[in-house]
């Protein structure tokens, strides 16, 4: 038998779940609103990238566990080699599935961090924090400065100390969490869409998306040797069998339509 809680349980837990879904309705207009610092963020990358710089995300727990997912995700959506965006956490791989006590609160380690991938002028850092206080990435970022790096950040405070150092801050303000203190939920989401819109506008000004096609993903499983295909067929006005033969002879999205493409021109 199914023991359900007592009414008075389900109505609390019922008038939250709606408290909190209206605030989280709130996050991508705190969004909206810092698309400018967005903007000339994603200008300084882009500049960076054009003259082989890389892009590095800095942040401990959440935070730093959401750069290194959208770094993780730049290779196979955008097939960008895997060191051209890089995501550190304080505390190192370890604190990716596990908390890493005190971690965070070393000034110190966010620069030797870096340095371990040879960071250097033409690279962009961005410090990610949610209260923007943490000191992994505030030395970090103040290390960057003094060495002439460009830094950015992702906040979700006015006023912080990450956004004062930062040359780039982003401040995407959400308010208090639902859950006081927890990170994780608004700022985490907000965190989420920035570093999305971030990565995604540097990789369409750089040329890595058509339209609004993938067409230098990595073809790494077979729903994307599919999703292949078929912008193959779309692009070249073929069937399935001709597109996926197409795909398969050149090894890319873009191969298989530019290479075609240019022998009809010829023709």
């Amino acid at each position: 038998m199914i023991r359900r809680p007592p009414r008075s349980t389900q109505s609390r837990s019922s008038a939250a779940s709606d408290v909190y879904k209206r605030q989280d309705k709130t996050v991508p207009l705190a969004v909206e609103k810092s698309i400018p610092q967005i903007e000339a963020l994603v200008t300084v990358i882009v500049e960076k990238m054009k003259i082989g710089g890389r892009l590095f995300y800095m942040g401990a727990g959440t935070s730093g566990r959401l750069g290194i997912v959208d770094a993780s995700e730049c290779p196979p959506t955008f097939g960008v080699p895997h060191g051209l965006v890089i995501g550190l956490i304080a505390g190192g791989d370890t604190a990716i599935r596990k908390a890493v006590e005190f971690a965070e609160d070393d000034l110190e380690q966010g620069w030797l961090d870096l340095q371990q991938h040879a960071i250097g002028e033409n690279d962009v850092v961005v410090g990610i924090a949610a209260s923007g206080t943490t000191p992994y990435v505030l030395g970090a970022l103040r290390r960057c400065n003094e060495n002439n790096i460009a830094t950015g950040c992702v906040v979700c405070n006015t006023g912080s100390p990450v956004a004062r150092e930062a040359r780039y801050p982003i401040e995407v303000v959400v308010g208090p969490e639902f859950v006081t203190g927890s990170t994780r939920m608004k700022s985490g989401t907000a965190q989420k869409l920035t570093l999305n819109m971030i990565s995604t506008s540097a990789m369409i000004q750089l040329g890595r998306v058509r339209g609004n096609r993938m067409v230098d993903m990595q073809l790494s499983n077979n729903k994307l040797i599919d999703r292949g295909t078929k912008m193959v067929m779309e692009a070249l006005n073929v069937d399935y069998e001709k597109a996926n033969q197409y795909l398969k002879e050149h090894g890319s999205v873009r191969k298989a339509i530019d290479s075609i493409k240019a022998k009809e021109t010829a023709h």
